[in-house]
């Protein structure tokens, strides 16, 4: 069942917003950053191509990729979780946002050129045979093809202009925007976890032995019952960032301290407890081990490993890891599904 917020489906809304802000953030992104050509000096021939001809096939690119599989898209959404179960739902806002970030930084900048050239010669193909269904290599026509290549042609061109620029672009976001922003986003993610492993615990009371809320398909009543342990996990996450700083000038307090060594125990044991007593209610239950293994992985690097360099370096590699299943799941499961599924 699709998830909705008011007679809205999230996954469509998504894809909507999507539609939406990638051409202008593409735009924006040739326009801010200071790309230049390895062919030529000349400023008007550098703002043609640079600023108006690369931002414009590569935006009419995407904006014909997300509209064509707007419907796949938005199942893969959907389907994410079905298709393997690593990550439960309480924890993927844990590591959601850095999986958006390093989409953005390396594999954006990596499938942007792909995705021109499949969307322009699906264009060509579309126009000329838009009364077929899918790609039948013997009935396709010479003319078809020579005008999927003929359309190929710009992007290409333009793929070959600003791609050394791409690399240096994921370099520039990787060293002076992603590293700075590492400590405000492990504070961050400090915030997040404590907040719901606290939650959890709560909700492991309400649903005797469970905290997993989300699998317990059969009770739709138990959702009913923590609505109002969702608002306070949402207080405890603002109250968190007030004493990490983020209101007050960055000025941490010291007792921050304490509630991560009592929101890591908390979920310890939460997490044992749901495992053993999910498994007895019910033997398909989802115990989510590596998930969690995770979050408390990137957490006990924190508050057990003494060594900073040691610390920074499981935290690090322990996101870079959830941010790439999250990011695999998406695209297996956007490529796997079936047309029927729609």
């Amino acid at each position: 069942m699709s998830k909705e917020i008011k007679g809205v489906i999230v996954s469509r809304a998504v894809v909507l917003i999507s539609i939406i802000l990638l051409p202008i953030m593409i735009f924006l992104i040739f326009f801010i950053t200071d790309f230049s050509l390895w062919f030529s000096d000349d400023k008007m021939v550098t703002f043609l191509i640079i600023k108006i001809l690369c931002p414009l096939v590569f935006s009419l690119s995407w904006l014909f990729f997300l509209i064509l599989f707007a419907t796949r898209l938005s199942m893969a959404m959907e389907s994410m979780d079905k298709t393997v179960a690593v990550v439960p739902i309480r924890l993927k806002l844990f590591f959601g946002a850095n999986a958006l970030f390093i989409l953005f930084i390396f594999v954006f900048p990596i499938i942007t050129p792909l995705i021109s050239i499949l969307s322009f010669c699906s264009m060509a193909w579309r126009l000329t045979t838009f009364r077929k269904e899918s790609w039948d290599e013997q009935k396709t026509s010479l003319i078809t093809k020579i005008l999927m290549v003929l359309f190929s042609i710009l992007p290409i061109i333009c793929s070959i202009i600003i791609l050394p620029q791409y690399i240096e672009l994921a370099i520039f976001l990787w060293n002076d925007i992603w590293v700075p922003l590492l400590p405000f986003l492990f504070r961050i993610s400090y915030s997040i976890y404590t907040a719901l492993a606290i939650g959890s615990l709560f909700i492991l009371i309400t649903n005797r032995g469970i905290s997993e809320y989300e699998q317990l398909f059969e009770e739709p009543k138990s959702d009913m019952t923590i609505w109002y342990i969702r608002i306070g996990e949402i207080f405890l996450f603002i109250f968190f960032l007030f004493l990490e700083g983020f209101f007050t000038g960055f000025q941490q307090f010291e007792i921050i301290e304490i509630f991560y060594y009592v929101g890591f125990g908390i979920g310890i044991f939460v997490t044992i407890v749901n495992f053993i007593n999910g498994k007895k209610r019910k033997t398909t239950f989802k115990s989510y081990f590596f998930g969690y293994f995770l979050a408390a992985l990137f957490m006990g690097a924190n508050l057990l490993i003494v060594n900073a360099a040691w610390s920074y370096l499981i935290q690090l590699v322990s996101l870079i890891i959830t941010a790439f299943i999250f990011i695999f799941i998406f695209f297996y499961t956007f490529i796997r599904l079936e047309e029927t599924e729609f």
